[in-house]
């Protein structure tokens, strides 16, 4: 028997599981996502960017980008803190921390927000003293940031932990020796060693918070130029019939993944070697 025929599968299986595979790829990725640009351009070109350059949609375009520019960056603030006390500082309470930080992967975005609104609604002491001093913060844009801050919060730290852990401390260590201050350890040896796997975390948090739905459908009051983002809106639009405009904002939404995807492509493509070395986890 040829020594390798027992661990390489028959030519027709192999055909038969990429064919599955391809099958399944078109079924849930590639065809939904040519119906959603089809509906949006069933009456044509004109009607669709009319739809979108109504004051609504440009509001809720506005309202999502800037959301998204607020919450990833200081995501990734979070993320990295997070990510450097759990890797080079051994402390009680770590495992804790950790489990915090996986928090949102397990408890349901309306849970979230619905707690956001226990805590900060009207209803709430805290949240009547925030009201009484101007300080919306339920049904008001800081809810909608806070909301898309914790659904988006465990992506950057998730993809520092494995690769610092697996790069260790004795880089840091060395320059430390060397009378290196803490500040130029992170910005000269730390950050050059997680930049790929932050920006992978950043492309990841950005794709989510410019989606998510369910965290934010609770606490924006889904007012409409005011609270409502882009998911929100492209609901409000759907049940109300109008699918043209409803399709032609989800296109849009679309488009902001698909460029978020063709850069972490890019980002594979132009630099695989340093992500081969710094995702080896």
């Amino acid at each position: 028997m040829h020594p390798t025929s027992v661990t390489t599968e028959p030519r027709l299986a192999r055909h038969i599981l990429i064919g599955t595979v391809l099958v399944l790829i078109s079924l849930l990725l590639f065809m939904p996502l040519l119906a959603v640009f089809a509906e949006a351009l069933r009456q044509g070109w004109a009607a669709s960017l009319d739809a979108l350059a109504s004051p609504d949609a440009r509001a809720a375009i506005r309202l999502t980008l800037i959301v998204a520019a607020i919450a990833v960056p200081l995501n990734a603030i979070f993320g990295i803190a997070a990510a450097w006390a759990i890797t080079k500082f051994d402390f009680r309470g770590k495992a804790f921390l950790i489990t915090l930080i996986d928090l949102p992967f397990s408890v349901s975005p309306v849970v979230a927000g619905l707690a956001l609104v226990l805590l900060f609604g009207a209803n709430s002491s805290m949240g009547a003293w925030l009201i009484a001093n101007d300080m919306k913060i339920v049904f008001a844009f800081p809810g909608i940031v806070l909301a898309t801050m914790f659904v988006t919060f465990p992506f950057v730290a998730r993809e520092l932990i494995p690769v610092m852990i697996e790069q260790g401390r004795a880089e840091e260590e060395a320059a430390l020796t060397l009378g290196a201050s803490s500040w130029r350890v992170f910005f000269t040896v730390t950050l050059p060693n997680i930049r790929w796997a932050l920006l992978y975390g950043v492309l990841l948090c950005n794709a989510r918070a410019m989606g998510e739905f369910g965290a934010v459908a609770v606490v924006s009051g889904k007012i409409r130029g005011v609270t409502t983002t882009m998911p929100i809106a492209i609901e409000m639009l759907y049940n109300e019939y109008l699918s043209v405009a409803a399709f032609s904002l989800a296109a849009v939404l679309a488009l902001l993944a698909l460029v978020t995807l063709a850069l972490k492509s890019l980002l594979e493509w132009r630099h695989a070697d340093l992500l081969a070395a710094t995702r080896r986890h």
